[in-house]
């Protein structure tokens, strides 16, 4: 239980306790109650608005219900004052001996710290990337990739059983389009010149070694044949050699996923018909000509009669077809059957990580897995919007292969891993974001990759040095959280350990909101309160963490860093970062 759900608690008990005294008719519902910090540091610890909220349930009026919380939450053993403010808010203020016993049980979980369970062991669907296997992936794959990944291991630690997965696109003109551009490539591998490609097909350096492939396990036995005869086999070949190059790009990034569902296999399987006649037997199917769309045109409109879904009955703007005039599935007919095979794998709660360029696409989707689950919205999709790659503030390209984008690969050879990974959760990702290759490793304050990291390794520089005036053994963990830690007093520390103590409901709250990005947020703040401590230390000895002539002294600030130095350890370990113990 995070601190704020301690002193909820504690709220509802006081609450309950005057409703025994006749303040309130009936017992309020306590659901909406806020317990939050201040908006501003000199009101306290924590506030709530359980007067305002309940004032109108209450035989008083709303100062005088105010008050009275406020003296018997003040009577707890872990609040040293309670005050109502404004218009009936009741900041606390939290005794220091409190807070030291906060730092103790981060001590004592260790990395574990701020694991929760509001998850409940609910299983959950996250499918991110799903590139289409036309190509390596490129840096706008990059945003997506990390953010579905890192949410991933956000909603693990907030207790939801997650599934990871990739959806293969092996269907359709685009792989059909592959295995011709792979055909030219293997026809130039058997030495023909080939001068130009057809608009339409993959005309990238990649697809030479597909060829090459073809030449050597096929020969010449495909040169000349009608293309029905070899269509399918060179669509095979092309489509697992992309996958295997994508699996090997993911695996650079620190991304392994559980599950790669074909989309062939969907179709093979019966699975759209099977979604078709549901939607059928629920009146939701019927045969019609849609206006034609406003501004750009829809890849599935036509002016002709199609079968299409009732969407708008779900929220959608417009109906949206299945089948296209000349009988055959739409892409989103299929996209519909991959969810309901989620669906029947145990899946109530999905999650779909988007490029903005399918911002479109989102009320269908979600209109169509509320109608073949019968589920109220068991769809979320998130949107990660546009990365402009820069160097010294100007666009650029990195990619000789491709000539026409910039690898996944060679942005993480530019950079590192770790650097892609943070720097692209430093953002909301439905907003754009500039990502310059200069700034992302420029050892500076306003580069909040290096920041942070610079903190764990100030944290462990201490750890090193501490060796000089402790045992190794009295500055582990278990015994850091029996050390002398109420001689931490001063307000610089108790901030720290405030922020420290706010780590678990940082997790629940952005693993409820969807939202990685609060964790760099919180991350930031974090090494900003002990950058300034560490600064507070040049002027003044008696803040620094290591006293040579006082060893409790050096012990509880030692606690402190370990607490530091664990809690980041913990947020990277959310973004798959590896946090560093020196900086060169």
């Amino acid at each position: 239980m995070n601190i704020f759900e301690t002193f909820r608690f504690e709220i509802q008990r006081v609450i309950q306790s005057l409703f025994d005294e006749g303040v309130f008719v009936d017992l309020p519902d306590t659901s909406r109650i806020s317990v939050e910090l201040p908006r501003e540091r000199g009101h306290g610890d924590i506030s709530t608005n359980a007067a305002m909220l309940l004032a109108k349930a209450a035989n008083i009026g709303l100062r005088e219900l105010a008050a009275q919380l406020a003296v018997r939450l003040g009577s707890l053993t872990s609040v040293d004052s309670a005050e109502v403010a404004g218009p009936g808010f009741i900041n606390l203020k939290i005794s220091a001996c409190y807070w030291h016993d906060q730092l103790r049980i981060i001590l004592t979980a260790g990395i574990d710290y701020g694991e929760s369970g509001i998850g409940f062991g609910e299983k959950v669907n996250i499918e991110y990337i799903s590139a289409n296997p036309t190509g390596p992936l490129h840096v706008a794959h990059a945003r997506g990739a990390v953010t579905g990944d890192a949410l991933a291991k956000l909603l693990k630690k907030a207790g939801f059983d997650v599934t990871t997965e990739y959806y293969i696109n092996d269907a359709g003109a685009q792989v059909d389009a592959l295995a011709r551009s792979a055909h030219l490539r293997y026809r130039e591998a058997l030495g023909e010149v080939i001068e130009t490609f057809t608009e339409g097909l993959y005309p990238g350096e990649y697809m030479v070694p597909v060829g090459q492939r073809l030449a050597e396990t096929e020969g010449e036995k495909w040169l000349n044949a009608p293309e029905r005869d070899w269509l399918e086999l060179f669509r095979s070949v092309a489509v697992d050699m992309m996958m295997n190059n994508i699996r090997e790009d993911l695996i650079h990034l620190g991304i392994r996923q559980e599950i790669f569902r074909s989309e062939q296999a969907i179709i093979d399987s019966g699975e759209v018909d099977k979604v078709f006649k549901i939607l059928q037997d629920q009146g939701l199917i019927y045969v019609g000509v849609l206006d034609p769309p406003k501004g750009k045109k829809s890849d599935d409109w036509e002016p002709r009669s199609q079968t299409l879904f009732r969407s708008t009955a779900f929220g959608d703007d417009v109906d949206r077809p299945l089948k296209k005039s000349d009988g055959s599935w739409t892409y989103f007919a299929n996209d519909v059957a991959y969810h309901y095979d989620k669906y029947q794998r145990g899946f109530k709660q999905m999650i779909n990580v988007f490029g903005a360029d399918h911002g479109g696409y989102v009320k269908r989707m979600k209109a169509a897995v509320s109608a073949i689950t019968g589920l109220d919205d068991p769809l979320d999709i998130c949107l990660c919007q546009i990365v402009h790659l820069k160097k010294s503030g100007e666009p650029v390209r990195m990619s000789k292969r491709a000539g026409t984008f910039v690898t996944l690969r060679g942005l993480i050879d530019e950079i590192g891993t770790d650097a892609v990974r943070f720097y692209m959760l430093t953002r909301k990702s439905d907003t754009q974001m500039d990502f310059d290759l200069e700034k992302v490793v420029e050892q500076t304050r306003d580069n909040p990759v290096f920041y942070v990291q610079y903190a764990h390794a100030r944290c462990k520089s201490v750890l090193r040095n501490a060796l000089e005036v402790v045992n190794a053994e009295d500055i582990s963990r278990k015994k850091l959280a029996k050390a002398p830690i109420g001689l931490l007093n001063n307000p610089a520390e108790l901030d720290i350990i405030r922020h420290l103590a706010a780590w678990p409901q940082t997790v629940e709250t952005s693993a409820q909101a969807r939202e990685p990005h609060r964790i760099a947020y919180y991350l930031n703040d974090l090494a900003e309160l002990f950058h300034g401590l560490w600064n507070k230390g040049r002027d003044d000895a008696s803040l620094r963490f290591i006293q040579r002539n006082d060893q409790d002294g050096t012990l509880a600030r030692i606690a402190l860093v370990r607490g530091v130095s664990t809690v980041i350890a913990s947020g990277l370990d959310i973004f798959g970062v590896k946090p560093v113990e020196e900086l060169r």
